[in-house]
């Protein structure tokens, strides 16, 4: 029996995306990041959203904001606050011998913690839309909320307010 061409490109093409959408599967998962690379990282990740929130502002305050220094802005705020949660594994604390302003209510109030986080995902997710949208007004509304959503969590679960 004879296989055409089009046919083993078809097969060949098929196993390929049947390997790509089980290879994911199959890998082992990572591994935890020790208590203080995980704190390093947040801290890190929380002080390129100041920048940017910086940045964000400091361009709201000109007559005419540049809307690629707001996207830019806006676009690390948004992909930066998607990885933060993951950085705070359990046992990432103060008892943890680092230096962090992270409260312990973090992890006895996870849920709630939980809650903020996803709030500040979303909320930098908006920017993100307001600010392709080019309204100035609508992008000041948005970030002084973003803002706010920072605010809200740092009263809560940051020690150096």
């Amino acid at each position: 029996m004879t296989i055409s061409p089009a046919t083993r490109i078809s097969k060949l093409a098929l196993l390929t995306l049947s390997l790509a959408a089980v290879g994911p599967l199959m890998a082992a998962p990572a591994a935890a990041p020790s208590p203080q690379a995980a704190i390093a990282a947040r801290q890190a990740g929380f002080k390129k959203m100041g920048a940017a929130m910086k940045a964000l502002n400091d361009q709201l305050k000109t007559d005419a904001p540049a809307k690629a220094a707001l996207a830019s802005a806006a676009q690390t705020l948004t992909m930066t606050a998607r990885a933060q949660p993951a950085l705070f594994p359990a046992g990432s604390g103060p008892a943890a011998g680092v230096r962090t302003d992270a409260l312990p209510d973090i992890w006895t109030q996870r849920t709630v913690f939980d809650g903020q986080m996803a709030r500040m995902i979303a909320e930098t997710g908006k920017l993100v839309n307001v600010v392709n949208s080019g309204d100035v007004d609508a992008i000041r509304v948005q970030a002084k909320a973003t803002g706010a959503t920072c605010g809200a969590c740092h009263r809560q679960f940051r020690a150096d307010n």
